[in-house]
């Protein structure tokens, strides 16, 4: 065995296998010299990302603590041409005597109206959703103007008839809600949104419709919970909608979900 024959192979296999990590160490640190000097911006519409102009104010909130409503027989008696169920004292059943007609179903201002006039506490919820697929309509409740996004103890939902008119809705509410403390802290500004986002690989390709703060529930308990600053971030890819929720304090991503055939909130 020619053990001098060996021992050189082995010798050039070494030098070009060190001659290959040093060229791929090297790579790497120009990629990432080229990442460092290459702006959050530049990446996005590198990737396709389009977005308008993001508020860049210092914006402070704070945490909320929410109770789950029950409802009494009681409030309901100013409300009429309504049949009226309850389901655990939390969830309202209600059938309507006559249906009512949607006219608008682009920025369903009648139905906004009739949410005032006839539905308990009706001022506190917003339009969010027309789901064709369901023919349904989802009303979120909001908190100083801010929604409660994606929480079904805060809730309105009607359902359609073949013809586009409201027969019967469920209802849900968090009362009363309360701040956890005095103190306000300051809210990451939209664009870490949008770059947690981006993080995550969740939105190349795609253009940002629109960035809206409400909140989300953090801690869910038996008949409380613990709402945090959120970050609604509204996607647009292929055709289709997404719902992106991102922790406003803490800039984790919370969920995303597509939405086909469905209008949202602009």
């Amino acid at each position: 065995m020619d053990w001098g024959r060996i021992k050189t192979i082995f010798i050039i296999a070494f030098l070009i296998l060190d001659i290959f990590l040093l060229t791929q160490l090297q790579v790497k640190r120009e990629q990432y010299e080229v990442t460092a000097d290459t702006t959050l911006e530049e990446r996005l519409k590198a990737d396709g990302i389009e977005y308008g102009d993001l508020p860049n104010e210092t914006v402070k909130d704070h945490y909320l603590s929410a109770d789950t409503m029950t409802f009494t027989k009681e409030m309901f008696k100013g409300l009429k041409d309504q049949h009226i169920q309850l389901e655990d004292g939390t969830i309202i059943h209600s059938q309507l005597k006559k249906s009512f007609p949607i006219e608008d179903f682009d920025k369903f201002s009648d139905l906004d109206k009739f949410v005032e006039e006839n539905v308990l506490n009706g001022e506190q919820y917003a339009f969010w959703e027309y789901d064709k697929e369901d023919n349904s309509i989802t009303y979120y409740q909001q908190v100083e103007s801010k929604f409660i996004f994606m929480n079904q103890s805060a809730h309105i939902i009607f359902h359609l008839n073949e013809d586009g008119e409201v027969t019967s809705y469920d209802q849900t509410m968090l009362d009363p809600i309360k701040s956890i403390s005095d103190e306000e802290e300051e809210v990451l500004l939209p664009i870490r949104a949008v770059e947690a986002l981006y993080h995550r690989g969740a939105i190349s390709d795609s253009e940002i419709i629109d960035v809206k703060l409400g909140y989300y529930t953090l801690v869910n308990m038996e008949a409380t919970q613990v709402l945090t600053p959120t970050w609604h971030v509204l996607v647009e890819k292929d055709g289709e909608r997404m719902d992106m929720l991102v922790n406003a304090y803490e800039g984790t991503v919370i969920q995303g979900k597509p939405d086909k055939e469905k209008t949202l909130l602009e």
